[in-house]
């Protein structure tokens, strides 16, 4: 349904914490202008875990107010409560989303049963298009290819963004293909997804070089491994690089070195250490980004 480079967008604060709709704007608008393909709004790398609901479901509103039909938005709407996720789903639906992302179901550790269950209860209750989203690294809990493939007999569930490996997301293209498109996770492994079939990614890496990571998926989509290669070498310091410590606190910083928000993030996560201020710097060097 969406295809290219669609960025896990940053959510900007001021130091008390509080949304800065100004920033928001900026960032909607620089991703309009540097190519990104669509915006996730209020993903992980939005710090959906510590904004409470009203301000998640304002924070979608808006960035669809500000998209204004020219991009794509996606509301990131899981939950580990199924009753929860189908109120965020709505709320993103209400909101004007094209799209809603679900994360598996965190902490609670639910069987493949439930896990079914879950995401059919949500697709039964709100009919918007829905995007799986399995990252067993934070939620506990491993989606597996079979109840993939069941979830993909559902018409509103049609895609998956896939963080366990490449060979786990050629499985679910071998097995579902036809039926679920599959986007990349790992910014550093998305060039070898596309390639084999996959059609997007939903990236980290895209907050700080979008046109980059744009050109990147169009090579890679469209077969030509040398013109993807060459882009994704330049960027292959900055995958890395954002991940020094736990995401979004990096990618925070550096979307603040870009001059576009300032670099407030909430807590229980902090502000990047200073010991990798030269780490990423140097990183955004290679890719361009910075002068």
């Amino acid at each position: 349904m969406f295809r290219g480079s669609m960025v896990a967008m940053v959510t900007p604060m001021f130091e008390d914490g509080a949304i800065d709709e100004e920033g928001l704007a900026r960032l909607v608008e620089f991703h309009v202008d540097n190519g990104t393909d669509a915006i996730v709004a209020v993903g992980t790398t939005g710090e959906s875990a510590t904004l409470d609901y009203d301000e998640h479901c304002h924070v979608m509103r808006k960035v669809v107010e500000m998209a204004c039909g020219r991009i794509p938005v996606i509301g990131g709407t899981g939950a580990n409560s199924t009753w929860e996720a189908i109120k965020l789903t709505r709320c993103a639906m209400e909101g004007g989303c094209d799209a809603a992302l679900l994360v598996v179901p965190y902490y609670n550790k639910p069987t493949q049963e439930g896990l079914y269950q879950h995401y059919k209860a949500v697709a039964d209750a709100v009919p918007i298009p829905q995007i799986l989203y399995n990252v067993p690294g934070r939620t506990a809990c491993d989606m597996l290819p079979e109840t993939v493939e069941r979830l993909a007999d559902i018409p509103n569930i049609v895609a998956i963004k896939e963080t366990v490996s490449v060979q786990r997301a050629r499985e679910i293209i071998e097995r579902c293909g036809d039926r679920l498109d599959v986007y990349s996770g790992e910014d550093g492994v998305s060039r070898e997804i596309l390639l084999a079939g996959g059609k997007g990614v939903i990236s980290v890496t895209a907050n700080v070089a979008p046109q980059q990571m744009h050109d990147m998926c169009q090579a890679a989509i469209s077969g030509d491994r040398e013109t993807a290669e060459a882009i994704d070498a330049r960027l292959a310091a900055l995958h890395k690089a954002l991940f020094v410590e736990s995401n979004p606190i990096p990618v925070k910083w550096a979307v603040s070195q870009l001059g576009l928000i300032g670099p407030s993030i909430r807590l229980p996560l902090t502000p990047l250490s200073e010991q990798h201020h030269e780490t990423v710097r140097q990183a955004m060097l290679l890719a361009g980004v910075l002068e």
